[in-house]
């Protein structure tokens, strides 16, 4: 049976978007908040030169420099104002949210509630400032050795660099943390997938120039729309896909009436991580690179190695990167999801598993289903990046449609879009019940 949320979800349409003002304002304003960040993509550095960095790029576009770039949205292309993009923010994350199993303070802030949660993203944002220092003095240092890239090299140069790098991440770490409270969706997944799209035309064009030229084959083009398609359809199936936990409800006397008992489900999102694990899976590959990138002429034959064997399609990049991916979808799952807070709240109101003790019985049954799902859903992700990551490679396709790129834009526009449904609804259901209110006065 199709429950009334369905199918008040099914009558959703423009004219509802038109009539629910609160989520106009928050799509503009989240419009015009990725409008700035896109902006900033177009102004350069100071003190660089366009023309010799574009030849240095070319070189080695196909390298980790290119997945650094589609990341940046094209900014590191331009080598622009927001070249680091929001990458420090998210491997600070990562090393705060690891710190906070091993570390008894942070486990202690992180169960103290929203006061908890303020203090941990403070130090989130302390620790993406050093990072993002750390890789914005690299670059500098980089193109200082990159030839003719820099018109006036020197400490004003450097620190001038570092400052407006690292001042770029901190804007849009700020700025999409706007976005999550004042606009629609989580601010820094859209501002990494607008980079993603904006970039795509030109990918497409790109591709299609080395058709026209001859060095890719009609087959192979083909071939790679149709991987596209395949992989999008596949992403969109894996997303919905859930394991439904039966729940019942017992029956309850409730003054002289009794309610017959009821029964309901707890959904397990196959993939509960999300698009998580490859951003931090790639943000963790990008950071020890990006200084050894930069600096593989100058640091010795380690450094020449670690360049060349963590470039795109090499077997260790690949091997670390599903290693990374498969870690992260447990790691973040075991963070969102709690089995035994959730067995607690069942059985505070009643609910329980057939044939599982209400409890700590209940809390085993949930972790023990949880993790098969997330052992399906580590593997779904890992084939969704591993496969293109291969066959581009090989095929020497621009790799913005490889899987990782593919999953970040599917992922975050399904997000959004569920969010603005649940905005509708809410705006929905308040006019029925004002409209029933109205009723009730006539009467």
């Amino acid at each position: 049976m199709v429950s009334a949320a369905e199918q008040l979800a099914a009558n959703l349409n423009f004219g509802a978007l038109a009539k629910a003002e609160e989520l106009k304002k928050r799509i503009w304003f989240t419009l015009g908040a990725l409008l700035v960040y896109r902006l900033g993509t177009y102004i350069p550095l100071p003190g660089i030169d366009p023309s010799a960095w574009e030849q240095i790029f070319r070189t080695q576009a196909g390298g980790i420099l290119g997945m650094f770039n589609m990341f940046s949205g094209g900014g590191i292309h331009r080598m622009a104002i927001f070249a680091l993009n929001i990458m420090p923010y998210i491997s600070a994350s990562i090393i705060i949210q690891l710190m906070t199993t091993v570390s008894p303070t942070l486990e202690q802030l992180k169960k103290e509630g929203e006061q908890g949660r303020k203090t941990i993203n403070q130090y989130t944002r302390y620790l993406t400032v050093l990072l993002a220092a750390f890789q914005a003095y690299g670059i500098s240092i980089g193109l200082e050795g990159a030839g003719n890239v820099v018109s006036d090299p020197g400490w004003f140069f450097r620190i001038s660099t570092t400052i407006t790098l690292a001042g770029g991440t901190m804007f849009l770490m700020w700025l999409g943390e706007q976005i999550t409270a004042r606009g629609i969706g989580n601010g820094i997944s859209l501002i990494i997938l607008s980079g993603i799209v904006a970039e795509l035309p030109s990918a497409l064009f790109g591709m299609f120039e080395l058709g026209r030229q001859g060095a890719l084959s009609t087959g192979i083009i083909l071939a790679v729309i149709v991987m596209a398609v395949v992989v999008i359809a596949f992403i969109v199936f894996m997303e919905r896909a859930q394991r439904r936990l039966l729940i019942q409800y017992p029956k309850r006397q409730v003054g002289n009436q009794m309610f017959e008992g009821q029964s309901s489900h707890l959904p397990l999102k196959l993939n509960t991580s999300g698009v998580i694990p490859p951003i931090f899976a790639s943000s963790l590959l990008l950071l020890p690179t990006t200084v050894a990138n930069f600096n593989a002429g100058q640091g010795g034959e380690w450094m020449t190695w670690i360049t060349t064997q963590l470039g795109h399609g090499r077997p260790l990049f690949l091997v670390l990167y599903i290693a990374l991916i498969v870690f992260f979808a447990f790691f973040y799952t075991a963070i969102v999801f709690n089995p035994t807070e959730t067995a607690d709240n069942l059985k505070k109101h009643g609910g329980f598993i057939p044939g599982i003790r209400p409890g700590e019985r209940t809390a085993e049954y949930i972790d023990y289903v949880l993790s098969r799902i997330t052992v399906v859903g580590a593997a779904y992700l890992a084939i969704v990046c591993l496969i293109p990551e291969i066959l581009i490679s090989y095929a020497a396709v621009p790799f913005y449609f490889g899987g990782t790129s593919l999953l970040i834009v599917v992922s975050v526009t399904i997000d959004t879009v569920a969010q603005i449904q649940g905005y509708l609804l809410a705006h929905q259901y308040e006019g029925l019940i004002k409209r029933s209110k109205l009723r009730g006065r006539r009467r």
